[in-house]
């Protein structure tokens, strides 16, 4: 326990003196001394650890938030910059391998598919709405050309200038793809009577950052979403706390959903994914039902992981090499 205590401290002595040069830089956008930060704080936060952000002294959690703060900043500079890049192109969708993380998002998105049906049985959406989409939507685009061919995507974001950058993406691309993508400026608090006709709807791990946020968040999905539908959320586990929210499964209960599954990567692919269900009265859904026990996939289990190992390089270099396509 004493080794664990002292491992703790010095991966928390690390993240505050990364934290702290981050506070200093001028700017978050991408630069050689930003890169290096970053890079430094990811591999940090990357490896397996003991540390529970939940019994973080409040010195550390405040530097914690503020650290989900800045890497949030960072992201959206990051994004914007390659965005802009891809539109300078013809056709964008020919050379989204030009982001340096675009591989993790195909993952990611092909293991949040994955989870959805095999702990949603029998679902086949055809309307979805990613909650958070930002200027870069790759995890829709994954999603709509590889893994949900029929289903039609509205990505909401509440920056306007985001989901123009995402519209200029698919200046040539497939009609077919292009016609089931829909960007809209909003705020999730604003969706009401929308949220009713999805089948899924998939939560950005920085929609909410501040974990009383997050809940608000999933109580209006829960308030407005059908009885039955899906919802997929972003989290994160042990030290990727310091990088993204840890959501609360209590939260996702109170919000009306039975929770399903929760995914905890031991990979290059840094959210943990937690698929849950609105709860349905007439299928017998509901909170006390819910708190039974959890699957916890973690490490991913042999099909989900063999799966991954095949495909991964596979469907990035055919991304890379060819126009999505439905």
């Amino acid at each position: 326990m004493e080794a664990q205590n002292q491992e703790v401290a010095a991966l928390v002595e690390k993240i505050a003196g990364l934290h702290a040069a981050i506070s200093k830089l001028p700017s978050l956008s991408p630069s050689a001394e930003v890169d290096a930060l970053f890079t430094d704080l990811v591999t940090a936060c990357v490896p397996a650890s003991p540390v529970d952000v939940a019994k973080l002294g409040p010195e550390a959690q405040a530097m914690r938030e503020e650290l989900i703060r800045l890497c949030s900043a960072a992201e959206g500079h990051l994004e914007a910059h390659y965005a802009d890049m891809l539109a300078a192109f013809d056709s964008p969708l020919d050379h989204l391998a030009r982001f340096p993380y675009y591989g993790n998002y195909v993952n990611l998105s092909k293991l949040e598919y994955d989870l959805l049906v095999r702990y949603v049985p029998g679902i086949a959406p055809t309307r979805v709405a990613f909650v958070g989409s930002g200027p870069l939507p790759f995890s829709s685009l994954v999603l709509a050309a590889h893994h949900l061919p029929d289903a039609v995507f509205d990505n909401y974001d509440r920056c306007g200038a985001a989901n123009e950058r995402a519209r200029r993406l698919f200046r040539g691309a497939d009609e077919g793809l292009g016609a089931r993508m829909a960007f809209h400026t909003a705020d999730v608090a604003t969706l009401t009577g929308e949220l009713g006709a999805y089948d899924v709807v998939f939560l950005a791990a920085l929609v909410g950052m501040a974990a009383e946020e997050k809940a608000e968040v999933i109580a209006h999905l829960g308030a407005h979403m059908a009885d039955g539908a899906a919802l997929v959320v972003r989290s994160a586990h042990g030290a990727r706390g310091f990088l993204y929210p840890i959501v609360d499964l209590e939260d996702i209960r109170r919000g009306g959903f039975d929770v399903l599954a929760v995914y905890h990567p031991d990979d290059e692919v840094i959210n943990s994914v937690i698929v849950a269900r609105k709860a349905d009265p007439r299928r017998g859904g509901g909170l006390a039902g819910a708190r039974g026990a959890v699957p916890v996939v973690s490490p991913p289990c042999k099909c989900c992981k063999m799966e991954a190992a095949a495909g991964a390089f596979q469907k990035a270099e055919e991304f890379a090499a060819k126009r999505l396509s439905v």
